[in-house]
């Protein structure tokens, strides 16, 4: 729930250019200082534009402070930087907006590199702080070198995204894209989220270099290095089912159906080590692990589309016009009936022998195969009912 302390009623323009955008939590200190570049801004440069404060709850007396400054609150009650920005940027009156933090910490009187690239047509301006410069005691070393390099390069790896600092906080884009995108979180996981979309959207996005600036502050900043470095990198990979799912899954399904492939004929001796039925076990894990693995990878993205969390994937809709229930219900019980077929078979085995003891190197090469074949296709039956769910329309 969020309420708009300083509306100018009807005489407010219908639409400006730009909408400046700052989230704010007790940032008495540094927020005037902001919003005073703002607003230099917008009068230097003759853009028709307003400042925007996403107040999350503020208790010092930022919330007076803005109003006197003349920026219009949005007083957002629901808590996180994420919910903050959005709910703010929903109320922007601005073809384009350009959010930044209230800590004083990135420079509002040097908007224009932002402002020009999305007047040439771009969704998405990233601010870039390795390009722009980092001023000293501006980012803690871990952040500098390790924490931002590594979190950008998982990013544009698992996402294909073309900026290399996932995590400016300096970054203007179109409310039109910013509609688009229906981003969904509320922590600082919204800054990730907000470039992953644009990515998978294939949205206009570029970068353009942005000065980092001790923040002027007294007190430490609400971000936790480790935390929210840990939560951006579990957002991301909860973002990714193909990387945290799918290709591991992948891996493991082939190895394991390779390995056991070579085991069923006998034993394998590479040197002096013998692989015997102890390893068709561990193979036979491999497989049955690897298929719940690719199984979760198509729940997970089923269900982010399903949500909106993620946008829709046509490679998956042509997927599932072969990947149907009637389909997994046919295989899962085929291989059923298969593995209930070589448990059959080492009954007469066993029966044989006269029920008695019997040699588990090749009792075991009959079980273990059934008991893949079983596992399998009870997994793809129930998998297939679940997919079915997770993809039922509903409004």
């Amino acid at each position: 729930m969020q309420t708009d302390s300083n509306e100018t009623g009807a005489n407010a323009p219908t639409e400006l250019e730009l909408t400046i955008v700052m989230p704010c939590l007790n940032e008495s200190e540094t927020l005037e200082a902001c919003i005073r570049k703002a607003s230099g801004y917008l009068q230097t440069h003759r853009v028709a534009g307003e400042v925007v404060i996403g107040d999350n709850g503020s208790t010092d007396g930022s919330i007076e402070l803005a109003e006197r400054c003349g920026a219009r609150v949005v007083r957002v009650a629901a808590p996180g930087y994420g919910s903050a920005i959005y709910h703010a940027t929903l109320t922007a009156r601005g073809r384009y907006v350009i959010m930044g933090d209230s800590d004083d910490s990135y420079d509002f009187s040097a908007l224009d590199p932002f402002v020009l690239k999305l007047r040439e047509g771009y969704d998405l301006v990233m601010g870039n702080r390795f390009q722009g410069g980092i001023r000293p005691g501006a980012m803690p070393w871990k952040n500098r070198y390790i924490g931002n390099p590594i979190l950008s390069s998982i990013g544009r790896l698992f996402f294909r995204c073309p900026a290399r600092d996932f995590h400016c906080g300096l970054r203007g884009f179109s409310a039109d894209a910013f509609r688009r995108m229906d981003l969904r979180t509320t922590g600082m996981e919204f800054a990730s989220e907000m470039v992953i979309k644009a990515t998978l959207m294939g949205l206009k996005m570029t970068e353009v270099p942005a000065t980092l600036r001790r923040d002027g502050r007294s007190r430490p900043p609400h971000l936790l290095p480790y935390r929210d470095g840990w939560r951006h990198l579990r957002f991301m990979l909860l973002y990714s089912p193909r990387w945290l799912f799918l290709y591991p899954g992948i891996v493991l399904f082939v190895l394991g159906a390779a390995l056991s492939a070579l085991l069923l004929r006998g034993p394998v001796f590479i040197g002096g080590v013998a692989f015997d039925v102890n390893t068709l076990l561990f193979a036979a894990m491999a497989i049955l692990i690897g298929f719940q693995s690719v199984a979760f990878a198509m729940f997970t993205k089923v269900f982010a589309i399903s949500e909106g969390l993620l946008p829709e994937d046509r490679r998956l809709s042509r997927v599932f016009r072969y990947v149907t229930l009637e389909a997994g219900l046919l295989v899962g019980g085929l291989l059923a009936v298969v593995g209930v077929g070589a448990w059959v078979v080492g009954l007469a085995y066993w029966r044989s022998h006269h029920f008695g003891p019997l040699d588990p190197a090749q009792t075991l090469r009959i079980v273990i195969p059934g008991m893949v074949c079983f596992t399998l296709g009870f997994q793809i039956v129930m998998s297939s009912f679940f997919l079915s769910v997770l993809g039922m329309s509903r409004r």
